[in-house]
């Protein structure tokens, strides 16, 4: 069975390895597709402090399913199309038994603590398996990154009353843009240094946008938010300037959450923790309610599929279109791998 396996830091390369079998609560998927995710190009360029190596990568999955296990219950289907929610759970932590399971001390996400779906065929458990009957495979593999997105807006309790600044239109960043904008209806702001991806954002549900390389940051929220500052700042692009600038520019009673990880330590002023009042939220993965919620939004057709995938290549490419984005990465929003036909 054919794999990509980042054999250690800036080091992918093709490798085999056995067929799986399904154990009797889980299902076989014949994997179509992968989305590289920014934790992959983290592990390949050695930044990821959660990985070790070999690693096979790979955890934003399109499949099939092609065996089922003897006890995996009615409803699915030799055949079905299908997505992944990557990450496990060992239900005896703190996180686990507050029903917070994305949160859980001992998860282990495929592709970071274990090899992920960068293969032909892999074995996960039921509860694990989403199907839907009219996402493509592609559509299928865009569902986790932009079900992270969503879970920072389930955190930051969006409504249709409140303005949302966001930093980054990546892939993640793009999942909260459109979680706030396209379903729960409020303005939303994004900022980047990307043009092309400022107006992927407008695409996704952003209804300004902010270019911070080119546009003073403070003045623009100001002038868009008279001088109040945005109710909610998400942070989706990990470095300590947007860190600082969330707690900076929110307003006061305003809400923080933060999904990107700041590779450096962060210094900041604590005395706008207080005199704002404010509520600081860390965002982790994302939940079976989010991956729903995703799947609904791209069933009915609401997000800009086609605009978000940059490139799709085939297996043999998979290993040049790595090293290509980690060259050029503010050129890449979305690489798929078509594994298969």
């Amino acid at each position: 069975m054919k794999t990509i396996t980042i054999a250690e830091p800036n080091s992918i390369s093709y490798a085999r390895s056995p067929r799986p079998k399904p154990g009797k609560s889980e299902i076989l998927l014949k994997v179509k597709r992968i989305g590289f995710c920014g934790t992959d190009l983290n592990t390949f360029r050695g930044l990821n402090p959660l990985v070790s190596y070999p690693r096979i990568p790979g955890h934003e999955i399109g499949a099939i399913i092609e065996e089922l296990g003897e006890d995996v219950p009615d409803g699915f289907l030799v055949g079905q199309k299908v997505t992944v929610i990557p990450y496990t759970n060992c239900g005896r932590c703190s996180a686990c038994l507050k029903g917070r399971i994305n949160a859980c001390k001992s998860n282990q996400t495929l592709g970071v603590q274990r090899d992920g779906a960068l293969t032909e065929y892999i074995a996960v458990p039921h509860q694990k398996v989403i199907a839907s009957a009219s996402l493509s495979l592609a559509e299928l593999a865009l569902v986790e990154p932009l079900a992270v997105g969503f879970h920072a807006v389930d955190r930051a309790r969006i409504t249709q009353n409140d303005t949302v600044a966001i930093f980054g239109a990546g892939m993640i960043g793009l999942g909260a843009v459109s979680a706030s904008g396209l379903q729960r209806k409020a303005k939303v702001i994004a900022i980047d240094i990307d043009d092309a991806k400022l107006q992927l954002a407008r695409k996704a549900g952003a209804s300004e946008t902010i270019n911070s390389s080119k546009e003073n940051l403070s003045e623009r929220l100001a002038d868009l938010t008279d001088g109040y500052g945005p109710d909610v700042m998400i942070e989706a692009v990990g470095i300590p300037s947007t860190f600082q600038a969330c707690i900076e520019e929110v307003s006061y009673a305003g809400r923080v959450v933060y999904i990107g990880y700041a590779k450096d330590s962060v210094a900041y002023e604590t005395k706008h923790f207080i005199l704002k009042e404010l509520d600081i939220m860390g965002s982790r993965g994302s939940t079976l309610k989010d991956f729903q919620e995703v799947i609904s939004m791209l069933e009915a057709s609401r997000y800009p599929v086609k605009e978000t995938l940059t490139k799709t290549v085939p297996f043999e490419d998979g290993a040049s279109a790595m090293e290509h984005w980690n060259a050029k990465p503010s050129s890449i929003t979305k690489i798929q791998i078509l594994i298969a036909t």
